[in-house]
């Protein structure tokens, strides 16, 4: 008898932990999606398989084989990370369309990251990740390894100012687009025409965006040349940007954008 009593004791303690574990994990993820504000929503109909990794979420066109947008948080803390850069180039596990990274050989353009390697040195899993074709598109070398490159720096100074912002980048694509690779089997990897990045940030209660468009082409221009309204990446692009945050607020952050706010 005094065992079966024990027994019932010891389930009903495993069950009450259980119980509060599921509450927690609800809270948790409740909390965690509600606050994700970097995370947009497709308004056309183009193809997209969403993929949550470590440190980014990406939303993959199976038709481009490039993504449609990259999403992530970036913290003052994360700017600071030292995980050393990985450089293995890999397809997606989680997505079989993500094209081998062959496809770039030879094609002239560089396998350009949406969510930047150097913001991902916090986790060694979040810096492999980055890696993935998922999160990657052709991209003019010049463009890479310059004004993109500036601006990716930029972003990460203005983490460490605001202690953290909402980044969403992502491709524009024609609709019949130039493409690469040499796999005759599946669709070509397609060569964006252009790039966008719209950037948020709360500072103390106030909420400030701005938007870039570069063209995927040699350039070198300050920042500000190629800085516009997140309405306007939201019209060239299809895409709504910062869905989370209340209309009222996104409604003013959206249609304008202070150049003094991003130190442009």
């Amino acid at each position: 008898m005094e065992g079966k009593i024990r027994r019932i004791k010891v389930n009903l303690v495993l069950l009450l932990a259980l119980i509060i574990a599921i509450v927690i994990c609800a809270a948790y993820t409740a909390k965690t999606e509600s606050e994700r504000y970097e995370l947009p929503k497709l308004q056309s109909s183009q193809p997209e398989k969403i993929v949550h990794h470590t440190g980014y979420t990406v939303s993959f066109n199976t038709d481009w084989l490039i993504p449609n947008w990259v999403a992530y948080e970036l913290t003052a803390e994360e700017v600071q990370g030292v995980e050393p850069r990985s450089n293995k180039f890999e397809p997606d596990p989680q997505i079989w369309q993500s094209p081998n990274t062959d496809e770039y050989k030879n094609s002239g353009y560089d396998r350009g990251h949406m969510a930047p390697a150097a913001d991902m040195k916090w986790s060694k899993q979040a810096m492999e990740e980055s890696f993935y074709t998922s999160n990657i598109c052709p991209q003019n070398k010049n463009l890479n390894k310059g004004d993109w490159k500036d601006l990716e720096e930029h972003v990460r100074a203005m983490a460490t100012k605001y202690d953290h912002i909402y980044i969403t980048c992502g491709p524009i694509v024609s609709t019949k687009p130039k493409t690469i690779g040499q796999n005759s089997y599946i669709n070509r990897v397609s060569v964006p025409d252009a790039f966008y990045k719209v950037i948020l940030r709360k500072n103390k209660e106030s909420w400030s965006a701005v938007g870039f468009m570069m063209p995927n082409q040699a350039g070198h221009k300050p920042l500000n040349k190629y800085a516009m309204s997140v309405d306007d990446i939201e019209i060239i692009t299809d895409i709504d940007f910062f869905v989370a945050l209340p209309d009222s607020i996104e409604e003013i952050v959206e249609s304008t954008y202070n150049l003094k706010d991003w130190d442009l």
